[in-house]
């Protein structure tokens, strides 16, 4: 026994003897179960009628505690403000909205600037919101922007915002998506850990790995570096039978998402905190069978 855990051994086995605690009469101690991940999804989803005050109101009853906005937006903020007091619900993070169309990783040192100008905002939204993470994909790799160009120019562009991140007290945090980087856990961890910052971490998204890898894998080894937690479904066999985008085509639960493995990393890392969906939406029904469908995938 590690010299460590035989003296906590020690120590706890001494006062359950002056406790009378391990008397015939004495019962296992079972640790607290961990709370529940409080429920998100992305704006985007969101196929209902009215205002956003009506549907932030709705989203409550279905069983949603926030949803996840994008920016830059032309949401009007004093109008997201208010929903949010008027119904109580809560704005996580945000979602960079510009991170595709400019990518960081870009060799245009002008792509890069309108990237990191959206991003920049998207923290200031964030901070305004009230959330704690600003969704990033970071950079992509194709044909025309390599992999090394990609790792090194997103390094940089992301540091200059790390003081504004720091000041507004909000954090970055990278998902994992198809854009031919950060492909594996080991190196996820190694990128993020090269800022030196606690200001960036990740976005763990469940589905997207399920295609070339194991989700709870990735989890036990990006560890407290989980910053939120993307929630969607990827089958094999319709990857391999359809094509690899067909492969989310199946409702969550259905798929090769190892829930109870995924939620069991989740319990050893210690994450409390969001998950959010990011499926196909629509309106009421259809919102209230993924909040459902939700709750049963992701019992602790």
């Amino acid at each position: 026994m590690h010299a460590l855990h035989r003296r906590r051994f020690l120590g706890l086995a001494a006062g359950a003897v002056g406790t009378g605690l391990l008397g015939r009469e004495a019962r296992a101690w079972v640790p607290p179960a961990p709370a529940p991940l409080k429920k998100s999804l992305k704006i985007g989803m969101v196929g209902l009628e009215g205002t956003l005050e009506e549907r932030f109101r709705t989203l409550l009853e279905l069983g949603f505690d926030g949803v996840e906005l994008e920016s830059p937006s032309d949401l009007d903020p004093d109008e997201v403000l208010a929903a949010k007091a008027a119904t109580g619900i809560e704005l996580p993070g945000v979602v960079d909205s510009v991170h595709w169309s400019s990518t960081l990783g870009d060799a245009d040192p002008a792509v890069r600037a309108r990237g990191v100008a959206g991003l920049e905002t998207a923290l200031r939204d964030c901070r305004l919101f009230g959330g704690t993470t600003v969704l990033l994909v970071p950079a992509i790799v194709n044909e025309a922007i390599p992999y090394d160009q990609a790792y090194r120019n997103s390094q940089a562009e992301i540091a200059r915002v790390l003081p504004l991140a720091e000041e507004l007290d909000v954090k970055i945090a990278l998902e994992n998506v198809w854009n031919n980087f950060l492909l594996s856990p080991v190196e996820a961890a190694r990128y993020v850990d090269e800022f030196e910052s606690d200001r960036v971490g990740w976005y763990m998204d469940v589905g997207n790995v399920v295609r070339y890898g194991w989700p709870e894998q990735w989890i036990r080894i990006l560890e407290s570096r989980v910053l939120k937690l993307d929630v969607k479904e990827y089958s094999r066999k319709r990857q391999m039978d359809e094509g690899p985008w067909k492969g989310f085509g199946v409702e969550l639960g259905e798929g090769d998402c190892n829930w109870p493995a995924v939620m069991e990393a989740l319990d050893e890392i210690g994450y409390e905190g969001w998950a959010s969906a990011e499926v196909g939406g629509g309106g009421r029904e259809r919102l209230l069978e993924i909040s459902q469908r939700m709750d049963r995938i992701l019992q602790r």
